[in-house]
């Protein structure tokens, strides 16, 4: 059975992005220091140890829900986020700008978050859904559609930015899966209750 987990880099202080997140600087200022902990000193993807172990769970994800603003500022990652044939699923209110007709896997949701992750849990079979995105994640919260979290936490305090859980509806109850702590992040999952 697919379930949803919401994956994200986060500063201890809440941040996602840091200052100025606009079109042009995708996550804003430092964002890259929020996913070194991914990264070889070569920039390449971590293929090995609690690393590529974590980024290999998301790689195996069979569907991705994207918040609009994200896959917008990334052009849909080119119409495929793990590279081998994953569906997007875009919550919006409003339809795509024509240029997304490009990226078949990529599909624009009209009728809002329960519905999209509905889609996106059937696509994606017995794997789990990726999630991304601080307002999908806080919608998909708010409609009882998100499964898990798995929050990358980085020792840097950014002090500014887009945090991750600004606007809650209500309080959230976790419960604590897994830790994973390594020298450049302590990697939380937790489950919804």
């Amino acid at each position: 059975m697919s379930v949803s987990v919401l994956d994200m880099s986060m500063s201890l202080d809440g941040y996602i992005a840091g200052p100025n997140d606009e079109p042009g600087n995708a996550g804003g200022d430092g964002f890259v220091r929020l996913h070194e902990w991914g990264l070889t000193p070569d920039g390449e993807f971590r293929q090995s140890g609690p690393a590529g172990e974590l980024l290999g769970e998301i790689a195996a994800a069979g569907a991705v829900v994207a918040g609009r603003r994200t896959a917008e500022q990334v052009d849909h990652w080119g119409g495929d986020h793990h590279g081998h044939g994953t569906p997007i699923f875009v919550p919006s209110h409003r339809p795509p700008d024509p240029a997304v007709a490009n990226y078949p896997l990529v599909t624009y949701v009209t009728d809002g978050i329960a519905s999209a992750m509905a889609q996106a849990k059937a696509a994606a079979g017995d794997r789990n859904v990726h999630v991304i995105g601080a307002y999908t994640a806080q919608r998909a919260l708010e409609a009882g559609v998100l499964d898990e979290l798995q929050i990358h936490q980085i020792p840097v305090l950014f002090g500014g930015g887009r945090r991750l859980f600004d606007v809650l509806p209500s309080r959230v109850e976790l419960e604590i899966v897994r830790v994973v702590d390594t020298p450049e992040a302590t990697h939380v999952r937790y489950r919804v209750r």
